[in-house]
């Protein structure tokens, strides 16, 4: 997301009315409802952790410890602990 200036998009009227709130403080206006999107819509981040977290339930099914998980996928004993419960339960019908 980058910033675009208020000048270039708004008319003064609408500037100076938020002026009267906020006087040259960045602020955010969010996305209305129908338009937003879920995390990691446009990027592939969110199937590269979902392939992470895979290979990392794969390699404790095969008997890899969670301290040896989380060294090898630079992670916190905690966050593979994590991940392995959320995998277990997608697994589980």
């Amino acid at each position: 997301m980058g910033y675009r200036k208020a000048e270039e998009i708004l008319p003064v009227e609408i500037i100076e009315l938020i002026q009267q709130y906020v006087d040259g403080a960045n602020i955010y206006i969010p996305r209305k409802q129908e338009n937003r999107q879920e995390w990691g819509a446009n990027t592939s981040y969110k199937c590269e952790l979902q392939s992470r977290n895979a290979s990392i339930y794969r390699d404790y099914l095969s008997g890899i410890s969670e301290g040896d998980l989380a060294k090898t996928y630079y992670l916190s004993e905690k966050s593979i602990q994590r991940i392995i419960r959320q995998e277990k339960s997608l697994h589980v019908g």
